[in-house]
C-alpha cells in the first residue's frame, strides 16, 4: 500500500497487481482516502446529479441472462411491451418537472422492428428537442443492426440522425469470457461491447460505461474489466463516467448468492476512481446500493450520485429496496450535507444549477 500510495502521489498509473492490492487490503479507509485525493485532484469539490426519467419500453428480451430479473419471454406472464403512445405518455408526464434527460433501455425483443426503435426516438426528438436522449446498450445496437440488415455504425448514424444523445452504457457486466458464458452467455463479447462504444465515439456520441459485480466474477476478472475500460479511454476519450453496478440476486437465477455488502460497495468505487485515472467521473447510483451509502461513498473517490430517476424497473425487479424514484431537494441535502457543493448537470456534465450551501 506504501508503494502504491507513493506513485498516486506521484501521478503514476496503477498496475494489475496494485488493483489487486487495492481490493483485498484490509485498510478500505486508507484506499477511500487515495480514492478521496484522486477524485479532489481531477473534478474537484462539486457533487452532480442530474434531473431524469427513466423509461424502460419491454421487458421481452432473447438473451434472458441468469442476473437479470427483468427479462421475460414474449407472452410469458409479466411480459410487457409499451406502444409508443405509452412512451411518449411518460415522457411528457415528466416534462413539467423540466428534466434534461431521458434514460431508455429495455430487452432486446425479437419480434420489435428497428423501425419502431427509430420511430421511438425521433417523436420523443420531436417531442421535446432540448432533452438529451441516451439510450440502448452496446448490446441493443448490434440487436438492432441484426434486425435491419445494416451496419452497427449505420444504426449509431440513423439513431444520431433521429436525435439520440448518447449510450447510457448499460450491459458491459464483466468483460471476461469465463464470466459471459456462465451468466449472459447470448449476450454480445466484452470485446464487442468496446468495439461498438469506441464506434459510438467515432461516431460523434459521448457513452458511459459500467460493471455488474458481485456474482461468479473473480477480483482478477473485476481488475481486466478495468484495465480494459482504460485502455478504450485512452485510444478514443468518448467515455465520460464508470459506473460500477452491485448484483442484486433476488428473483434471478443466481438468487443463491449472497448480495454486496456496504464495504464491498465502496472499496469497488475507490478502486475504480484509482484505476482508471483517465476517467473522469465516478458515479455511485443509489438505486442499486442506496442513498445512504451512496452518501458515504462521495468519501471514496465518488463525484456523482446519478439522478432523480423515476420509475426504474430493472434492479426494483431483483428486489431492490432503494426505491424507483428521489427528488431534486433529497439528492441536493445529501451531497451538502457532506459540505459538498450540489450542481445539477445535463447529461453531458454542462452545468444547469448550482446549489452552493
Amino acid at each position: 500500500m506504501a508503494t502504491i500510495e507513493a506513485k498516486i502521489g506521484a501521478g503514476e498509473r496503477l498496475s494489475a497487481a496494485d488493483g489487486l492490492t487495492l481490493l483485498t487490503t484490509p485498510d478500505l479507509l486508507r484506499v477511500g482516502r487515495l480514492a478521496d485525493e484522486a477524485r479532489r485532484r481531477k473534478v474537484g469539490d462539486d457533487v452532480f446529479f442530474i434531473n431524469n426519467r427513466h423509461i424502460n419500453h419491454t421487458n421481452v428480451c432473447k438473451n434472458r441472462c441468469d442476473f437479470c430479473a427483468f427479462s421475460r419471454d414474449d407472452g410469458e406472464e409479466g411480459a410487457y411491451t409499451m406502444s409508443l403512445e405509452e412512451v411518449l405518455d411518460r415522457a411528457r408526464s415528466s416534462l413539467v418537472e423540466s428534466i434534461t434527460e431521458l434514460h431508455i433501455v429495455g430487452g432486446e425483443h425479437p419480434d420489435l422492428p428497428y423501425s419502431s426503435i427509430r420511430e421511438m426516438i425521433a417523436e420523443l426528438h420531436a417531442l421535446a428537442p432540448e432533452v438529451h436522449l441516451t439510450a440502448f446498450t452496446a448490446s441493443e445496437i448490434v440487436h438492432f443492426a441484426g434486425q435491419s440488415g445494416m451496419t452497427e455504425e449505420e444504426v449509431l448514424l440513423d439513431l444520431k440522425a433521429a436525435g439520440l444523445g448518447s449510450l447510457p452504457g448499460g450491459g458491459a457486466e464483466v468483460f471476461a469470457r469465463r464470466v459471459r458464458d456462465q451468466v449472459c452467455a447470448k449476450k454480445i463479447s466484452g470485446e464487442k461491447w468496446l468495439d461498438v462504444h469506441k464506434l459510438a465515439h467515432r461516431c460523434g456520441l459521448r457513452t458511459n460505461a459500467t460493471m455488474l459485480y458481485g456474482h461468479v466474477e473473480t477480483l482478477e476478472e473485476r481488475i481486466d474489466h478495468l484495465l480494459r475500460l482504460r485502455d478504450a479511454q485512452d485510444e478514443t476519450g468518448g467515455f465520460q463516467a464508470f459506473i460500477p453496478l452491485a448484483f442484486h440476486p433476488r428473483n434471478t437465477k443466481l438468487s443463491d448468492l449472497a448480495p454486496t455488502t456496504g464495504v464491498d460497495d465502496l472499496r469497488m468505487l475507490a478502486v475504480a476512481r484509482l484505476m482508471l485515472d483517465n476517467f473522469d467521473h465516478i458515479k455511485a447510483y443509489w438505486v442499486m446500493i442506496g442513498l445512504k451509502l451512496a452518501q458515504i461513498s462521495l468519501f471514496f473517490g465518488v463525484d456523482d450520485v446519478d439522478g432523480t430517476i423515476v420509475e426504474e424497473t430493472i434492479t426494483k425487479a431483483a428486489g431492490s429496496e432503494a426505491g424507483q424514484a428521489v427528488s431534486r431537494n433529497e439528492l441536493v441535502r445529501i451531497i451538502q450535507d457532506t459540505g459538498r457543493a450540489a450542481v445539477e448537470r445535463d447529461t453531458l456534465y454542462q452545468v444547469v444549477r448550482r446549489y452552493d450551501s
